[in-house]
């Protein structure tokens, strides 16, 4: 079979995965499904009022023609961008695929449809609602590191300068849920070599690998939950370097 066979099979396969797939996979969330998404974040990491972890993914693809320095990240490679928000099984909630690699994460996320949803309302976001043993209300949140931008609906750590307990303790439960988002992308790796490596296609049909390779990670966690292989290794290596990292904290305290 000639290559350029080949690449259109991939690409149409790829495309239509998608199609097929997202709606009952990956659809647009519901408001009860978002307070559920928080229910599992507050029981599981004890961060209340958390409806997914947003996180960027460099993804590494071959140098575009007369891109010049676009897709060139601060890794020293050239990538595009797949920034997700993942619920706090390990599945994606939304994304979006196709950012330069030059672009920073909060600039991407200014400028994504996920953003512009928020923003005006159209992400069936729940009510304030107060924190537990609490009469004080707050918003539901997305959570980030610090690259991305302090909003109502969207925390990050306080800076590491002088913190107080309060504020120690808060980071560590923030940055404890955010693993979840970097869990899904260390599983997406170790199940797709693809992302490995080069992805040595145009930024076009890279995207859509990327997108079919997410919506799959979401049919396979529905049905192998934590059955799946590439899951398991994912976790445990997890698991030893957050122990390393936080011995005193944990998913179950």
């Amino acid at each position: 079979m000639g290559v350029s066979t080949l690449s259109i099979i991939v690409h149409e396969t790829s495309n239509i995965l998608w199609e097929e797939l997202v709606d009952e996979f990956m659809p647009a969330p519901t408001e009860k499904q978002l307070q559920k998404i928080a229910e599992v974040y507050e029981k599981r990491w004890k961060f209340p009022n958390c409806f997914g972890a947003i996180d960027g993914k460099h993804c590494q693809i071959k140098y575009p023609s007369g891109s010049g320095s676009s897709y060139f990240n601060y890794l020293k490679y050239f990538s595009i961008v797949l920034q997700g928000v993942a619920d706090a099984d390990k599945k994606f909630i939304a994304i979006e695929v196709g950012a330069r690699g030059k672009q920073s994460y909060g600039g991407i996320f200014s400028s994504s449809t996920l953003f512009d949803f928020i923003e005006k309302n159209k992400f069936n976001v729940p009510l304030d609602k107060a924190l537990p043993n609490t009469n004080i209300k707050v918003p539901y949140v997305l959570i980030g590191d610090e690259a991305y931008p302090l909003k109502s609906y969207l925390m990050r750590p306080f800076p590491n300068r002088n913190l107080d307990p309060i504020k120690e303790n808060f980071n560590r439960r923030l940055s404890s849920a955010r693993k979840c988002i970097e869990c899904v992308f260390g599983i997406l790796r170790e199940k797709w070599r693809i992302l490995e490596k080069d992805i040595e296609v145009e930024p076009e049909k890279a995207t859509a690998i990327i997108k079919c390779a997410c919506i799959l990670h979401n049919v396979i966690r529905e049905r192998d939950g934590d059955k799946d292989l590439d899951y398991y290794n994912t976790i445990t290596n997890h698991e030893n370097t957050t122990q390393k990292a936080c011995p005193f904290f944990s998913e179950q305290q």
